[in-house]
């Protein structure tokens, strides 16, 4: 009997370990990034259980994106520093099945048709 309960609770500090350091990557995409390109801000904060990504600046107000529309949506957790969702292009007014992934200080988003066969990526770097 107390191996049973020592061997649950290890698997229960093992979960929590395990969610600990989803939700540490979590926050650190949170916040402010900047397109490469210069042309527009996101700020990804967490909706629900997922991160979501939100037009925060854009250099070029006459274009189809806005100020306060939302780009990214529902991504969550796809491995280590991954994340899948949705990903909405204004240019286009289309969403794509989208994914994120984080490498030091540069954020890439990408936005797939085809089941992943043809895919568009941005890179970011943190602007706050």
């Amino acid at each position: 009997m107390k191996n049973g309960i020592g061997s649950r609770l290890a698997a229960l500090a093992a979960l929590g370990m395990l969610a600990s350091v989803a939700t540490a990557a979590a926050q650190e995409v949170a916040g402010v990034w900047e397109r490469d390109t210069g042309a527009s801000r996101v700020r990804f904060t967490k909706c629900g259980e997922a991160l979501c990504g939100t037009i925060s600046w854009l250099k070029e107000q006459n274009g189809p994106a806005k100020v306060g529309q939302r780009i990214f949506y529902d991504m969550k957790p796809d491995g280590d520093g991954k994340w899948a969702g949705s990903a909405f292009n204004p240019e286009d007014g289309k969403t794509y099945s989208g994914t994120m992934k984080l490498s030091g200080s540069t954020l890439t988003t990408a936005g797939c048709v085809m089941g992943g066969l043809i895919c568009r990526s941005v890179k970011w770097t943190r602007s706050n």
